[in-house]
């Protein structure tokens, strides 16, 4: 199978392409690095966005400390 050029000069595998992704691994790995907050849901309550890796600290006590 032909691989196809990613912006970067990286290429991008046919089944990768496929399932949508327009960017090699390489620049997907640094394009996801620029997430700055996630989504964490509350125990009986709703979902809350984290900006601070400190608050997500405790939050799950059952499974222990995120390191």
């Amino acid at each position: 199978m032909k691989m196809i050029d990613c912006v970067c000069g990286g290429e991008i595998s046919p089944a990768r392409f496929a399932l949508g992704y327009r960017v090699c691994l390489a620049c997907g790995e640094a394009k996801a690095k620029e997430r700055k907050f996630t989504v964490v849901p509350m125990h009986k309550s709703n979902y809350v966005a984290m900006f601070n890796r400190d608050d997500l600290k405790g939050i799950n006590n059952k499974g222990g400390l995120i390191k």
